[in-house]
């Protein structure tokens, strides 16, 4: 399997249009490699591409990626479709760019299928455009796709997203994924929202991408000033008593990696002390654009 990292960011990317904070002006002056919106793709032939999530940056991500060039017809594309964790906006907004991708297919937890239908419109507006299949992503029921891979969701949390907060839903809403390849035996975990750490998440994993948005607990608040922390946002600090890091440490046979950096993550500069735990604990934090075998 191929695993294509296309973006590594949480959401409004790095740097975020609207912020000078000092990491984000460390990136337009050059000190830093800026980062597009999270998202993967994985393949198990080269040809048969499938998207884990769609960020708002899709188009210029699949553009720069030389696996997404079109053809050999004038509308053919190796793209076959998208897997979604949640429904979230930076995971979500890209299908709107994918709008005129005719035959794709979206798998998603049903309370997201439910609200990019009935709050945010998304469905309706692409199938106008071109026939989308729709299809639940039920947890624990593996699922294939083309090119030779086998899906299977993983339910990790229950945060909905802010334009769904009318919904009374308290279930899953959000899922991780393990992508097989029964070919090499290779399988990956992509979950880039974690509110808590799930027993077992990593168990038989050759590359697992986890959720990186916040180093520490008072991240969040003490960028913003607010007293709304980061586990309200459902993601699971990387540092300190009970953080991502402390379980990815149970795992050193796992290729580890960061995705959905805020841009207040101090470990997004490799000079950081943050980043060296990360780099003394074997965990990584790769650029935009990496290619991995798994």
């Amino acid at each position: 399997m191929k695993v294509l990292v296309l973006g590594t960011a949480a959401g409004g990317g790095f740097p975020q249009w609207n912020c000078a904070c000092a990491q984000c002006a460390k990136v337009r002056a050059g000190a830093l490699p800026a980062r597009t919106q999270d998202c993967l793709a994985v393949s198990g032939n080269g040809q048969d591409w499938w998207l884990l999530n769609a960020s708002p940056d899709i188009r210029g991500q699949l553009v720069s990626a030389p696996e997404f060039t079109p053809g050999p017809g004038r509308r053919d594309t190796p793209l076959r479709g998208v897997l979604l964790t949640d429904a979230e906006l930076d995971h979500t907004l890209g299908l709107f760019v994918l709008r005129e991708g005719g035959g794709q297919q979206a798998f998603a937890p049903r309370n997201a299928l439910d609200a990019l239908r009935a709050d945010l419109g998304l469905r309706a507006v692409l199938d106008r455009y071109a026939g989308w299949t729709w299809t639940e992503s039920l947890p624990g029921k593996a699922f294939d796709l083309a090119g030779g891979l086998r899906a299977i969701p993983v339910p990790v949390g229950s945060k909905r997203p802010k334009y769904a907060g009318q919904s009374t839903v308290d279930d899953t809403w959000v899922l991780a994924y393990r992508v097989e390849d029964p070919a090499t035996g290779g399988v990956l975990v992509y979950a880039p929202c974690l509110a808590s750490w799930p027993e077992g998440l990593l168990t038989g994993a050759s590359i697992a991408f986890v959720d990186g948005t916040f180093a520490r607990p008072d991240e969040m608040g003490a960028a913003t000033g607010s007293s709304k922390g980061q586990s309200a946002m459902g993601h699971l600090p990387m540092l300190g008593p009970g953080g991502s890091l402390e379980a990815l440490r149970r795992h050193p046979g796992v290729r580890r990696i960061y995705t959905h950096l805020n841009n207040t993550n101090p470990a997004l500069d490799p000079d950081s002390a943050e980043r060296a735990q990360l780099t003394a604990a074997g965990v990584e934090i790769v650029p935009d654009g990496t290619v991995l075998n798994c």
